[in-house]
This record gives structure tokens, C-alpha cells and sequence, in this order.
């Protein structure tokens, strides 16, 4: 199936919020379904643990 003009899925960037620039991760997200900014719970390598990272422009 082809690829249309605009595509939902966007490429987004988390960030640690308990110790931001010491953890990031990239995934994606469809935005017509998910407007607002994703939080997830990933594992922060230097603390050693899992915490939120939050969506960063």
C-alpha cells in the first residue's frame, strides 16, 4: 500500500525528568490520536533504575 502525503506518525524525543540530559530514548507516536505530550517509564541507565521520561520538543 502506498504512502500518502501527510503522515500521522511523528518521531518524538524523551527526556529523564529526575535527571534531565543523563537519559534520552527516541520513539514514535501517531499525533491524531495522541495530542498530548507522551510520558513513559523507561530505565535511566547512570541512576541505575526505571523512571518518567516526558516528551521534549
Amino acid at each position: 500500500m502506498a504512502k500518502r502525503g501527510k503522515d500521522a506518525r511523528h518521531q518524538i524525543t524523551l527526556e529523564c525528568t529526575e535527571a534531565p540530559g543523563t537519559s534520552r530514548y527516541s520513539t514514535t507516536k501517531n499525533r491524531r490520536n495522541t495530542t498530548d505530550r507522551l510520558e513513559l517509564m523507561k530505565y535511566n541507565p547512570v541512576l541505575r533504575k526505571h523512571t518518567l521520561h516526558r516528551e521534549i520538543k
